[in-house]
């Protein structure tokens, strides 16, 4: 093959990149769980410990799984886990909350925490 065919197979390359694709069939895969560990409950509600199994979807979906009231708790669906976040996690500072990854990967919210 001679150095212009090189290049022109090339270029050819690079434009199927740049045309227009259909959506792929299938949405991303892959779950990513977290427990939430609260140091104190400032509302008295929910209580101390972990409070949450959860699910984060490849989508960036998060899914949450309160453990209160027993025996069956409640769920809960967010658009992503910054939106989980923001709602019961950021505004409540006192409560010293902790998310732990599968990975053991951790985020500390609260008091005296580096968020």
């Amino acid at each position: 093959m001679s150095t212009h065919e090189d290049e022109e197979s090339a270029d050819s390359a690079d434009n199927t990149e740049l045309l227009p694709a259909p959506p792929p069939r299938l949405a991303p895969r892959g779950i990513r769980t977290f427990t939430v560990f609260r140091q104190e409950d400032e509302s008295g509600v929910s209580g101390e410990g972990v409070v949450i199994e959860g699910a984060e979807l490849a989508t960036g979906q998060c899914i949450v799984h309160w453990l209160y009231p027993p025996p069956r708790g409640g769920i809960a669906i967010f658009d992503s886990m910054s939106d989980f976040i923001k709602v019961h996690v950021g505004p409540h500072p006192a409560n010293k909350t902790i998310i732990t990854y599968q990975d053991g990967q951790q985020q500390a919210f609260g008091d005296g925490a580096s968020e």
